[in-house]
């Protein structure tokens, strides 16, 4: 039987690469699918792995209607078993549940990829949407690492290597100052750009709280000066007082 399984977890644990391989399988077998992924960073209708695979896929917009793509392929003759969706943190409640309704109606297979929570460590409602309607929900098992060595849990964003905790949702990692990547479709026409240059960084929950990046942690490392008070009681709130307990 046809099956939505959704593969999640944080930045560099293999999504998109695992998205490519089983691609790969299922051609390899003689079934037909279609690749589906939106806001990749290596550009428009592209699925593309840290590891440097890529290939070419269907943007997905707001306006894309799941129903409609796999409807006119069958009826012009192309076959479609199963379906790549990279990126699916991306997509709107609706369009997941259009993919349940492939699958239930139309016996697709979906494979979908995505980030869970996004850099304020909310869900993404398109990740939300497929924990909810998912036949499987399965957690990646390539360990992301934080820059201290341990299984990071959380996705940071910086901005000049300072980590934020508030903008917008959606915005496209690794871009210059004054940049035109913001890429939510709940963005307003009047928000400012962001000034600065945008990246990702996965931490641990430990220093995701504190906010310490590799790029703070190399700067205190770096420091040969004495503080006179303890760096732990600020990066923590209620350490002092717990130490002195």
């Amino acid at each position: 039987m046809a099956e939505l399984v959704f593969f999640s977890g944080t930045m560099d644990c293999g999504k998109s690469t695992l998205a490519l391989q089983m691609d790969h399988n299922h051609r390899a077998r003689g079934r037909g699918g279609v690749r589906f992924s939106c806001n990749d960073r290596a550009g428009e209708s592209i699925i593309s792995s840290r590891l440097g695979l890529q290939t070419d896929a269907v943007e997905v917009h707001g306006s894309t209607d799941f129903w409609d793509e796999v409807v006119v392929r069958r009826t012009s003759g192309l076959r479609v078993d199963y379906l790549i969706c990279d990126e699916a943190q991306f997509y709107s409640a609706a369009q997941v549940e259009q993919l349940a309704r492939l699958v239930d109606e139309m016996d697709v297979d979906v494979f979908a990829f995505g980030i869970t929570s996004d850099f304020r460590t909310r869900l993404f409602p398109g990740s939300q949407r497929l924990i909810e309607l998912a036949d499987k929900v399965q957690v990646l098992q390539v360990e992301a690492l934080c820059w201290c060595g341990r299984r990071a849990t959380q996705n940071a964003r910086t901005v000049d290597g300072i980590m934020v905790v508030e903008g917008e949702q959606v915005m496209v990692g690794d871009v210059a100052p004054g940049d035109d990547a913001l890429m939510d479709d709940a963005l307003m026409d009047d928000d400012p750009p962001v000034a600065g240059v945008v990246e990702y960084e996965t931490l641990c929950r430990r220093h995701y709280m504190r906010r310490v990046t590799a790029h703070g942690a190399n700067l205190m490392a770096g420091s040969d000066q004495t503080l006179p008070f303890d760096i732990e009681a600020c990066l923590w709130p209620g350490a002092g007082e717990l130490r002195r307990s």
